[in-house]
C-alpha cells in the first residue's frame, strides 16, 4: 500500500484536471507523469524537504516522493535561516526542494519512476513527517505510514463520488495535515483541489466566486476574517455548497455569524490532529441545522461539539489516572482506530490496546457527540482547583469589547498561579472582570486583565501558549 495508489485509480478516471495553482492546471494523468519524473529525481536521498507555498510543485513532490519510497517532510516556508539549517541537520542527505525548483524536475530527460506501485513497498513504509504546530511545546515530528493515509481515505469517502465539476478551494499551507489530507481526498473523490498560495480574506471570496467552488475548508481565524470581510451581508457565494472548518476552536459568536452570511451553505466541524492523520469526528450540516433550529437546550449545545466519530474511530474519555468516565462528565480525549499514527521519530505513544492520549480535555454526551474544552497542558492549577482557560475564555468572548481572548496561568507565590486574561478589543477591566464573575464563580476571575494589539498564533490560527507566557512573565514578574 502507498499513497501514489490515489494518484493511480484518479489518472484511471478520466482526463480533466484535478488541481489548479497560479493559473495552471494538471490532469491527474498529467501529475502522474511529473510525479514519475520527480521520482527519478529523489531517488538517493533520505527524505524530499519542501519549502514553500500551495503550488503544483507540492502534490508533484508528496506523490515523487512516495514513488520514489522516500519520506515527505513539507516545512514551514516562514523558517528563518537557523530553523532550516537545524531541519537540515535532523535530516542529512535531505532534498530541499521550493516550487521554483519545479521546471527542473520536470525538464525532459528525467528519469521516470516504475509505472505502478512497487511490490515490495508496503503500508509500514514513512510516507509524511509533518512537524507540529508547538503550541505549547517546541515543535517535533509526527510519523505519518502509508496505512495511516490510506485509511483515513478509504474508510471515509468513495472514490469518484464527486459531483462534476465540483471544485475544493485549499487555503491552509501545504505544512498543515489539512493541507495534505484535503489533496488525498479530494483527488479520490474527483473533485478539483484549487490553490490558493496565500489566504486573504477578500482573495478567498473572489476565488470562490470565479472557480466557482462547491467545497473549501478553513481555520477558525481564516473564517472570522471571512466573516469580517463581508459585514454582516451575503456572502454571495451561490456555488459553495460544504464549508469546513477546524483545526483549533472556533468561537461561538463567529460561528454563528458565519452560518448567516453562508445561508445556502453546509457547516462541516472536523476534528483532528496531525497523530491522527486528520479527521477522527465531524459535526455534519444536519447536525448544524438541528441545533440551529432546537428548541432542546442539550441539542443546542451541540453547535459547540466537534460532532461525532468518523467510521472506524473509537472516543473513549478518562480520568487522570486512567480510569473511564462516564458520558457528560469531562476528562483526557483518547481516541483509537486503523488511521491514528501516534509516533514521533519511531517512537510509538499508543498504550498496549493501541489507544491514543490527544491531551485535550473533553466529554462525551449520551448520544457520542463529543466537546473538546481545551488543551489539557493549558490547565491552570490556582489554590488547588483545576482551571480550564477554555471556559473563562468562551464567556469573555461574550463581551462586546472582546474579539479575542487568552487566559493563561502566570506563577504566584501564594497561589500557585494566578489568572490572567490577555484580550484584543478594548473595555474597563473592572468591568470585564465583573462581567466574568457575574457568569462564573470568583475563582475563576481573571487576577488580570491585559490588552494586546493581537495575540501569538501559528498561520493556521493556533494559540502560542508558550509565547505568550514568556511575554507575561518577562513583563508581568
Amino acid at each position: 500500500m502507498n499513497i501514489s495508489m490515489i494518484l493511480d485509480m484518479a489518472a484511471s478516471a478520466g482526463d480533466r484536471a484535478v488541481v489548479t495553482a497560479g493559473g495552471r492546471s494538471l490532469s491527474a494523468a498529467g501529475l502522474l507523469d511529473l510525479a514519475r519524473r520527480a521520482a527519478g529525481r529523489f531517488r538517493g536521498h533520505s527524505a524530499v524537504l519542501y519549502l514553500g507555498t500551495n503550488h503544483l510543485a507540492y502534490p508533484v513532490a508528496l506523490f515523487g516522493s512516495a514513488l520514489a519510497g522516500v519520506p515527505f517532510v513539507p516545512l514551514n516556508y516562514r523558517l528563518g535561516e537557523q530553523q532550516l539549517g537545524a531541519l537540515r541537520e535532523r535530516h542529512p542527505g535531505a532534498l530541499v526542494l521550493e516550487p521554483g525548483d519545479l521546471d527542473a524536475l520536470v525538464e525532459p530527460g528525467g528519469e521516470p519512476a516504475p509505472d505502478g506501485v512497487a511490490p515490495e513497498w508496503d503500508g509500514e513504509a514513512v510516507a509524511v513527517l509533518i512537524y507540529t504546530s508547538g503550541t505549547t511545546v517546541e515543535p517535533k515530528a509526527a510519523v505519518l505510514r502509508h496505512r495511516h493515509l490510506l485509511a483515513y481515505v478509504l474508510n471515509t469517502l468513495e472514490f469518484a463520488s464527486a459531483e462534476e465539476g465540483d471544485a475544493a478551494l485549499v487555503a491552509v499551507p501545504p505544512y498543515h495535515i489539512a493541507g495534505l489530507t484535503n489533496l488525498l481526498s479530494n483527488l479520490y473523490t474527483g473533485r478539483r483541489v484549487v490553490y490558493l498560495p496565500a489566504f486573504g480574506a477578500a482573495e478567498w471570496l473572489e476565488t470562490v466566486r470565479r472557480e466557482r467552488v462547491t467545497h473549501a475548508m478553513l481555520v477558525p481565524t481564516m473564517l472570522a476574517r471571512i466573516v469580517a470581510e463581508v459585514d454582516g451581508d451575503d456572502a454571495r457565494t451561490p456555488t459553495l455548497r460544504s464549508l469546513a472548518y477546524g483545526g483549533s476552536r472556533t468561537p461561538r459568536p463567529v460561528l454563528e455569524r458565519a452560518l448567516t452570511v453562508f445561508p445556502r451553505t453546509g457547516f462541516v466541524n472536523a476534528y483532528g490532529l496531525t497523530e491522527t492523520a486528520s479527521t477522527v469526528a465531524v459535526l455534519g450540516p444536519e447536525d448544524h441545522r438541528r441545533a440551529q433550529d432546537s428548541d432542546d437546550p442539550a441539542v443546542r449545545d451541540r453547535l459547540g461539539s466537534v460532532g461525532r466519530a468518523l467510521p472506524g474511530i473509537e472516543f473513549q474519555i478518562r480520568t487522570e489516572h486512567g480510569a473511564p468516565v462516564p458520558p457528560g462528565e469531562t476528562g483526557l480525549v483518547f481516541v483509537r482506530g486503523e488511521q491514528i499514527s501516534g509516533e514521533y521519530g519511531g517512537r510509538s505513544v499508543l498504550d498496549a490496546d493501541g489507544w491514543f492520549a490527544t491531551r485535550d480535555l473533553g466529554r462525551l454526551d449520551a448520544e457520542g457527540y463529543l466537546f473538546i474544552e481545551g488543551r489539557a497542558d493549558d490547565t491552570i492549577i490556582r489554590g488547588g482547583e483545576n482551571i480550564a482557560p477554555a471556559e473563562i475564555e468562551d464567556v469573555l468572548l461574550g463581551h462586546p469589547g472582546v474579539t479575542e481572548a487568552a487566559v493563561v496561568g502566570v506563577p504566584d507565590p501564594e497561589w500557585g498561579q494566578r489568572l490572567v486574561a490577555v484580550l484584543v478589543g478594548d473595555g474597563d477591566p473592572e468591568q470585564i472582570r465583573t462581567w466574568v464573575r457575574e457568569r462564573l464563580r470568583s475563582s475563576k476571575t481573571p487576577d488580570t486583565i491585559v490588552f494586546r494589539p493581537e495575540l501569538p498564533k501559528t498561520e493556521t490560527g493556533k494559540l502560542l501558549r508558550r509565547v505568550l507566557l514568556a511575554d507575561l512573565e518577562k513583563t508581568h514578574a
